[in-house]
């Protein structure tokens, strides 16, 4: 009953969906939600219900969202989206025009400056394009209408607003990707919440600011799984890896998490090309570098910290190689 004279109080239907997200049939639960769980008065309510109000659904954005380059290219097609001679030059010249920056960000947590840079490079173009979409129409065609993953843009709907809130960010102007990711290192809601630092003092967290998208992104590598489950510091990323085809059909390849270890590879016939403990924990990564022909490398849990960001091996991969590559290393073959 509380959330249907909720309703009423703010003059919200909460019956079959209207031309408005304000009157979609989850519109009630969302704004009870707020209320419950995160004390939003009456008159915050009533922004939010205004909000919904203007979002418009844009059906665009869930096909994108199904049909995203990491999840339906090949690696040999995907690859050279990120990894291609301008991202390389441009990743060069922002590590070195923010340089102090990324020495603050690696000194404090310990993630090289290629590789915070590497992230932004594949997210934003390194601020270059930060996404045209309304934040608001994004989660909110997602939360709503998405016809798989509804709940998770749901959860991340209602963090945008407590955002707003905490932030004073009027919903509907923030503009960023087509799944509702913002700023220069693109991230979602509550992600802002929980990871994004002030990181140049200027007592706002605003992850359109260079030095604040920095430090954050370096903040979330370590710690978006908990303390040491993160990136570690000076530690490889991953390694080639010695493989005798056929895999055996015990071993799982792409994983989102380390599935074995360098000891149990061995035995399995996957060996390292620089020598490790048995006992470190790792992962078998398989990808097709050209039509017919495959390589295979070691994943070590700096690798499947870049997976913690976008849990897709091409995403990883590719961030890791255009890394080495900003960083004047040979990127892997």
């Amino acid at each position: 009953m509380i959330r249907y004279g909720l309703c009423l109080a703010l003059g919200l239907s909460c019956g079959s969906a209207a031309a408005d997200y304000s009157a979609h049939p989850k519109a009630g639960e969302l704004l009870e939600t707020l209320r419950s769980d995160y004390a939003f008065d009456v008159d915050a309510l009533k922004t939010v219900r205004s909000a919904l109000v203007q979002a418009e659904r844009v059906d665009k954005l869930i096909e994108q969202e199904r049909t995203a380059p990491e999840r339906t290219w090949t690696w040999y097609d995907y690859r050279p989206i990120h990894v291609n001679p301008k991202n390389i030059e441009n990743g060069r010249a922002f590590v070195e025009k923010h340089r102090s920056t990324f020495d603050a960000a690696e000194q404090r947590w310990g993630v090289p400056g290629p590789v915070v840079a590497a992230i932004m490079g594949a997210e934003t173009k390194y601020g270059g394009y930060t996404g045209p979409h309304r934040i608001l129409d994004s989660l909110a065609t997602q939360g709503f209408d998405h016809p798989t993953r509804s709940r998770f843009f749901y959860s991340e709907l209602v963090q945008y607003f407590v955002l707003c809130r905490e932030l004073g960010m009027n919903p509907t102007e923030p503009k960023g990707s087509y799944a509702g990711a913002m700023g220069l290192s693109q991230f979602m809601p509550s992600n802002y919440r929980k990871l994004a630092v002030d990181f140049d003092d200027s007592g706002d967290v605003d992850l359109w600011t260079v030095d604040d998208a920095i430090g954050s992104t370096a903040n979330y590598l370590v710690n978006y799984r908990g303390a040491g489950k993160g990136w570690r510091r000076g530690e490889a990323v991953l390694v080639a890896a010695r493989v005798s085809e056929p895999l055996p059909k015990s071993v799982k390849t792409n994983t989102k998490f380390t599935s074995s270890t360098i000891g149990k590879l061995a035995e399995a016939g996957i060996r390292p090309t620089i020598p490790l403990a048995d006992d470190t924990p790792a992962g078998v990564i398989a990808l097709e570098v050209a039509p017919g022909q495959m390589g295979y490398w070691i994943g070590l849990q700096n690798f499947y910290a870049l997976m913690s960001y976008n849990p897709r091996t091409f995403y990883a991969m590719s961030v890791f190689e255009l890394s080495e590559a900003i960083a004047n290393h040979d990127a892997p073959r």
